[in-house]
């Protein structure tokens, strides 16, 4: 569907989390991550995602009516479940113009950055406020530009 002129310059930012599903491998996550990059990458959405085995934290920003259709087709995905929105708002610039979607896992060496915004020694975004979750992806991505 094409999205109207007038509000594509309306751009938007939404960051949920959600929980992966047991049978979820690392193909699968990395045919997610490739999909993600396409399909974003056509329909003007950049954003940044953080996944471990057992979830998903994701920003993703865009004009608001394709923000919208793809929080539809994320509700939609059999890959994970229990989706919450974390925060949506509205954007004067983009924080991911760089990324059709940047990428971030647990791993010893930024383990401390992980430590540094959660509640627990274990990921868990469910327990990360919005501004948190903003700042452990702003940190997050620092290291890998």
């Amino acid at each position: 569907m094409a999205q109207s002129n007038s509000d594509a310059h309306i751009l938007v930012s939404m960051t949920y989390a959600s929980r992966a599903n047991p049978d979820v491998s690392a193909k699968d996550f990395n045919e997610i991550l490739q999909q993600a990059q396409h399909n974003n990458a056509a329909n003007g959405i950049t954003g940044m995602l953080i996944f471990n085995k057992n979830y998903f934290l994701q920003t993703i920003e865009g004009p608001r009516a394709q923000i919208n259709r793809l929080l539809y087709a994320l509700i939609a995905d059999q890959r994970h479940h229990d989706l919450q929105v974390i925060e949506t708002h509205e954007l004067t610039h983009r924080e991911w113009a760089k990324w059709s979607m940047n990428y971030a896992s647990p791993t010893e060496s930024n383990a401390a950055v992980y430590l540094k915004y959660s509640t627990t020694v274990d990921f868990n975004p469910y327990l990360l406020g919005a501004e948190s979750a903003r700042h452990l992806m702003r940190e997050l991505s620092t290291q890998r530009d």
